[in-house]
């Protein structure tokens, strides 16, 4: 299966309040990120995939089907929420022991497999026999992480995993999750931190005010976004000149003129173009150039622009 989740024009609303306006994605098998800033969309997309509430219109389909009121699609998504969800008053083991239970193991085999996600997901064995409201913010973070994993599930759906776990268990973590991927687990990370799910991930879906605004592998969205990252900064004896004119071809959004007024930043329209027309536009102007020094951007930088 080459679509494990597929929106089709969906949105939800609160009343009056937007929380998905009319998108359209789909999300392949392996790690794929799910990245924007708060009130992006991003929780609000997950409870759908979940099944926890239902679209205002449009379709969602997660391994083919509607997920609501489905046990079959439901019972292979393993989901660890960004609020903490876990009874205070039991130990890891209890927890994760009764959660197995739950989902039709007997004893033995419910606490044999709560052990081997705790041992996943790096909660020292001390630890374990310990209760649950006296753990720090990470140690809660590894306990959600395990219980997502309990019953093998073949979609891992992640809302702010990383949230209070240290760079070492953010490392820890990461590699997991790349484990679980290359065994076939269909993974998806919500954040709001973009350089480390493009680090982790292949495929991201950058949304920002209910929109999708890009989706696809690390590169497609680079070049989709092209005409933000593109910026040249020009050096020459005759910058405001050079300016006006690529502004007549319309190749360039925007520049801005060095204080000591030997340099220009562009910032690019058409950037395929505006190399092919650069020397006419030289010409045109009368400038001479001393250097044209591109400025890459990082998808990060690509990304915060578009969302300000």
């Amino acid at each position: 299966m080459n679509r494990v989740i597929q929106a089709e024009n969906l949105s939800r609303f609160y009343g009056i309040v937007m929380g998905l306006n009319n998108i359209s994605f789909t999300i392949e098998p392996g790690l794929t990120g799910l990245v924007g800033p708060n009130g992006a969309g991003k929780t609000t997309l997950i409870r759908l995939i979940t099944g926890q509430i239902r679209p205002s219109s449009g379709q969602l389909r997660v391994f083919g089907r509607p997920p609501w009121d489905q046990p079959t699609v439901l019972g292979r998504i393993g989901y660890c929420p960004e609020g903490d969800a876990l009874h205070g008053e039991l130990t890891p083991i209890d927890w994760l022991t009764s959660l197995g239970s739950l989902s039709g193991l007997d004893r033995g085999s419910a606490r044999k497999r709560a052990e081997e996600t705790l041992d996943q997901v790096g909660l020292e064995p001390l630890h374990r026999g310990k209760i649950i409201a006296g753990f720090s913010k990470g140690m809660k973070q590894r306990v959600k992480l395990a219980q997502a994993l309990l019953h093998h599930p073949a979609l891992l759906i992640l809302d702010e995993p990383m949230n209070g776990l240290d760079p070492m268990g953010r490392r820890e973590i990461g590699d997991l999750l790349r484990e679980e991927a290359a065994r076939g687990v269909h993974i998806l990370i919500s954040s709001h931190i973009l350089p480390e799910l493009e680090s982790l991930c292949e495929r991201l879906v950058l949304m920002n005010w209910g929109r999708v605004l890009a989706a696809g592998s690390r590169q497609s969205i680079r070049n989709e976004l092209r005409t933000w990252s593109e910026r040249v900064t020009v050096r020459c004896d005759q910058p405001g000149a050079l300016a006006r004119s690529l502004l007549q071809r319309e190749l360039i959004r925007g520049f801005e003129i060095a204080a000591g007024g030997d340099s220009v930043s562009l910032v690019l329209e058409r950037p395929a173009e505006f190399y092919d027309q650069l020397n006419d536009a030289l010409l045109e102007s009368g400038t001479h150039i001393r250097e044209v020094r591109s400025e890459t951007r990082s998808l990060h930088q690509i990304f915060e622009r578009m969302t300000r």
